[in-house]
């Protein structure tokens, strides 16, 4: 059996194929997924699993150099930004930030290896996650 955290292996194998500069996108239940994009869909009912349940998860296999969010999340969701801020600091990351319109987000998702829906059922709950290196 898989010793590390990160236990779902459809998810596992996106992260050990991604190359630096590529990026995951996480979402919340609502965000529009574009076709022709993969989609790995773990929403199983509003809150489960939590954005953040899965964001944690995700650092711990994956090293990140950049991050792009929804502007609106600093008004319409600060307390999910903290979550999100905190959860970087804790895997011990800095990623740099980079601030969008929440339609302009939605048109960089289209670039995404991959767009991992939670079922997470609040504002701006969504991050895309740019690749680093580990050297």
């Amino acid at each position: 059996m898989k010793k590390s955290r990160l236990l779902n292996s459809e998810l596992a194998y996106e992260i050990a194929k991604i190359g630096h500069t590529a990026h995951i996108t996480l979402c919340d239940a609502g965000l529009p997924i574009p076709k022709g994009v993969k989609r790995i869909d773990l929403a199983v009912e509003a809150g489960l699993p939590s954005f953040i349940g899965v964001l944690n998860p995700l650092l711990s296999e994956m090293q990140i150099e950049e991050i792009i969010l929804a502007e609106e999340i600093k008004e319409k969701n600060p307390t999910m930004l903290e979550k999100i801020l905190k959860s970087f600091e804790a895997a011990g990351m800095d990623p740099k930030v980079v601030w969008v319109k929440h339609e302009e987000f939605k048109k960089i998702t289209k670039e995404s290896e991959v767009i991992v829906r939670t079922g997470e059922c609040s504002p701006y709950a969504n991050i895309i996650l740019k690749s680093g290196v580990v050297f």
